[in-house]
Formats: structure tokens, sequence, C-alpha cells
């Protein structure tokens, strides 16, 4: 089911709303199991087959979870350790069969000539996210940071739809506390004023910002694909509205979590922040895919040996990392490459930041200038990399890139040149070259981008609009900037139900989030 879709937004959001707060009235457990049984059944809507192996993967990890803890209070460290290692590993196992066993035994007959085949393997919805949340569960749990051992909220912690397919990455921590509070089975009018607005702004990211990206974005790859030679007006057209469909897509996706969830009075963290104003790579990845990079850091790097073992081991452990969150994202060798230049990326930045230390500079001082040429260094190298990210394969990966760096010329689209009328004319006298660019290119995506550039670079993001109202947990310190600020007026009601209409209204060409297929 979509959070996009008629069925979600008419059917399964207002009775999943009513059968909460009405058991709330009898038991608050009566409410969360209610909650999570509408969670499985949201997870079911696209293959009920695999209810059964989310379910059996949350009661074996609860299982191990409590038996670890057991150990962990009974001072038997070395059978605790033992037990998350076994359980981890199946975890993981269970991971790679279905997302990564065909890959690499794909790999593996491309280079050895073998027929090995394990048959069709379906991926099951949000696999990676599940997983990775009960990691990290058991990890707490060895850990000794979880306290509270409830099935059903537990249960509930695993399966909460507003995260369940495409993040963002939960810790038992954040979760669990607000699992247990009174007021959270207490219907209130300023969550759902609030929850509603998030949700309505991201409702229209989706549907009137990437989806209409994503159409421009499409033919470009397909054509690339197709070993079409594109120019570099094209190349750069196509990368950028995907650029943009994967921002706007993501960013509602992240919004709509965040307000469904705070409708049932539970606060999400924080998943995406503007990551385009980012001024060099570091600063992305603390904007983007914010809990993945949480996970990846305290879970990967930090066990890694982080920073901790001087610099060369440092830049190993951010490529490991970065390859390793590459290939989270999809069974693929473009996936791979993806991570591997996100990986260099902040290799290079860290060593820059290093070098300027010890030059004496002072990291924070940089001017207006500096950071701005640095926002679109790092945008530059970031619409690269989602090229490769983007690309069906490596060649037509290559065939973008090469394409995009002017090695197949620069042609502007014929129906510019009687508009530009004399400058135009002067263009081709000095050796400007206007053709046929095969509808790849047209003026309303020259307006899409340069429009979309202004609001990522400039407007106020959710969070900072909805400040005063706390709409993620452990908010940056930015947030509090920015002009508009929302508050429960009739103004901003009638903005979001605009907002709301809109999207409705143009729901029959609705589309799945891209992260879905993570």
């Amino acid at each position: 089911m979509l959070f996009n879709s008629n069925a979600f937004i008419f059917l399964f959001l207002p009775l999943t709303l009513a059968g909460f707060f009405l058991l709330a009235r009898i038991a608050p457990m009566l409410a969360a199991a209610w909650l999570t049984a509408a969670s499985l059944f949201f997870y079911g809507w696209w293959n009920p087959l695999y209810v059964g192996l989310l379910a059996a993967s949350i009661v074996c990890n609860f299982s191990f979870g409590t038996t670890i803890g057991r150990a962990v209070a009974a001072g038997a460290q070395a059978r605790a350790k033992s037990l998350l290692v076994t359980a981890v590993t199946a975890n993981l196992l269970l991971l790679a069969y279905f997302k990564y066993a065909n890959f690499f035994l794909g790999s593996l007959n491309h280079l050895s000539g073998a027929g090995l085949s394990l048959g069709e393997i379906i991926l099951p919805l949000g696999i990676s996210f599940f997983t990775f949340t009960q990691i990290a569960f058991l990890a707490d749990v060895y850990f000794g940071k979880v306290r509270e051992y409830n099935f059903v909220h537990y249960s509930l912690f695993v399966t909460y739809f507003p995260h369940l397919i495409a993040g963002p990455v939960l810790h038992h921590a954040e979760m669990m506390p607000q699992f247990r509070r009174a007021e959270t089975y207490r219907f209130n009018y300023e969550n759902a004023a609030v929850g509603l607005t998030i949700f309505a702004i991201g409702l229209f990211k989706k549907v009137m910002l990437a989806d209409p990206m994503g159409a421009y974005a499409r033919p470009v790859f397909d054509a690339a694909a197709s070993g079409v030679t594109l120019t570099a007006l094209e190349a750069w057209g196509g990368a950028l509205a995907y650029t943009f469909q994967l921002y706007f897509d993501f960013s509602g996706y992240s919004d709509m979590a965040i307000g469904l969830s705070r409708l049932f009075g539970v606060t999400l963290p924080l998943n995406f922040h503007s990551p385009y104003k980012a001024v060099n790579i570091i600063e992305f990845w603390r904007r983007w895919h914010m809990t993945l990079s949480r996970f990846l850091r305290d879970y990967l790097y930090v066990p890694l040996g982080g920073n901790r073992k001087g610099p060369a081991r440092r830049y190993v452990n951010l490529l490991i990392t970065m390859v390793l969150g590459g290939l989270w994202h999809g069974a693929g060798w473009t996936f791979v490459l993806w991570g591997a230049l996100h990986g260099i990326y902040l290799a290079i930045n860290h060593g820059w930041q290093s070098l300027r230390v010890r030059l004496g500079q002072d990291l924070k001082a940089t001017g207006a200038i500096g950071r701005a040429c640095g926002c679109l260094l790092t945008f530059a190298a970031v619409v690269v990399a989602w090229v490769v990210f983007r690309a069906s394969d490596m060649t037509a990966a290559v065939v973008m890139l090469k394409a995009m760096a002017g090695c197949n010329g620069l042609v502007l689209p014929d129906f510019w040149l009687p508009k530009w009328g004399a400058f135009g004319q002067w263009l081709v006298a000095h050796g400007v070259v206007f053709g046929d660019t095969r509808d790849l290119v047209s003026g309303g995506l020259i307006n899409w981008i340069w429009i979309l550039l202004l609001v990522v670079w400039f407007a106020p993001n959710t969070q900072q609009f909805l400040s005063a109202y706390q709409p993620a947990l452990t908010l940056p310190a930015d947030v509090s900037s920015g002009r508009f600020k929302w508050s429960p007026r009739p103004v901003y009601a009638l903005i979001a139900a605009l907002l709301v209409t809109l999207a409705i209204f143009n729901l029959h060409r609705q589309s799945e989030f891209l992260y879905f297929q993570f």
C-alpha cells in the first residue's frame, strides 16, 4: 500500500486511527496490538506471503534479545557475545539470501562461465530496514541500553507502518519509551494539526514535484541504456532531473512518515535535512538519510576502528563503510561504485580538512563566497554519483558520464533558436549548434531545474517551517532558522488543504517511492 494512494488516505489511515484511539480508551496495550496488526496488514498488502517472514524475524530476534539480556544481567558476557554473533549472522544471512544471492551468483557465473542459479527470488519490501532495525536492537541489548522486553511493543517497534518500508532506521531507545507513555494513547489536536500539515507537505513533494521529474529523467537514462549517443545538455538534463526526483521523493516520504507517526502521538527521528545545502560531502551525509548514516557510523565505522588508528586506517574504514552502504542500497555493481565514490569523496574531504587544520586555518571561518563554492562543488559531485546510482548498468553510467563531460559535444534544442532571435543567430555564427534533441530536453525541464534549484538552496525545509512544534526527535541546531513559521491558524490549514487537494487530484499517476526498492 502506498502513502500516495486513495486506499491508504481514505480507508486504511482513518480506520487505523479510529481503531487505535477507541481501543486506547479500553487499554493502551490493545491499541498497541491493533496498530501492530494494522502495520502487518499494511505490509502484507503487496505480498501476504512475506508477512510470515516478517513475523518469524520478529519472534526470533525478540527471543535472541531477551536471552542476550538475561546473559548480560547474569554477567555471562561470553555467552551473550556468542548469542549476539549468532543472531546478527542469522539476520545478515537472511538479508544476503533475498537481496544478494543472485547478484553474487551472477557475478560468479560471469567470471567462471558456470551456470549456477537459485531461481527467481522476490525481494521482500523493506527487508533492509527491518533487518537493520533489529540488528541495532540486538546490539543495544548486548551493551545494556535496553530496559524493556515487551513483545507487543517490540513488534510495534519493528512493524510500525510509517517507517517499515523505507525508514527511518529506528533505535529501540527512541521508540519504546513513547509506546509506554499514557499521552501517546490520547488523541491530541495539536499532534493532529502538526501531523496532517507535515503529511500534506510530503504528499505534495512526492506527487507534484518528484513524479514529474521522474518523467523527464526516465527517457534520458533509458536512452543511455540502449546505447544512444547523448549530448551534454541531454545528459545533464536527465542527471539533474533524477537528482531532483530522488530528492523530493525521499524528502516527501520522510515528511509523510513523520507526519503519519505524529497523528498517533509518536515522534520519529529526522531522516532528511536539506542535503543539497551541504557545503561539503561530510555535511551531506549528516543531512541525507540521517538514520542510515548513524547506523553505519555506530555499527560499522566505529567497530572497524573509526579514526582511532591513524589517518590511513581512517580512510580505509570510510571506504569500506561507504561501499557496504552502497551495497545496502541494491545488489549491483553500480551501487558498489556509488558507495566507493562517496567513500573517496569523504576521504578527500577529511584529508583536506586535516591539511587546513595543520596550516592553522579555522574550519568554521569560511565566508559566504567560500560556502557557496563548497555547496556548488558538493552538489556537482553528488549529481555525478547519482548518475552511477540510477544507471541500469556500468555501461549506461559510462555513456551518461562521457556525455556530461562534453565528449559528444553540446547541441541546443532547435526550437530555442527562433525564440532567441538575434541572440540565437549570434550563437550560431560563433559555432553553437542547434539541432534535434530527440525530445529529451524541453523548456519545461529547464524551467523545472532552475525553479527546484532555488527551492532546495533557499527555501526553508519542513522542520524549519514547523520548528516551534518539535516535528522530529533531536532537531539540528539550524532548524530554528528561517522566516516562515507554522502555527495552528486557519491560513496554514487552508494551505495544507490546498496542497492535499492538488496532490489528490493527481493521484491517478501515482508511483512507488524510490526507496521501496532498497
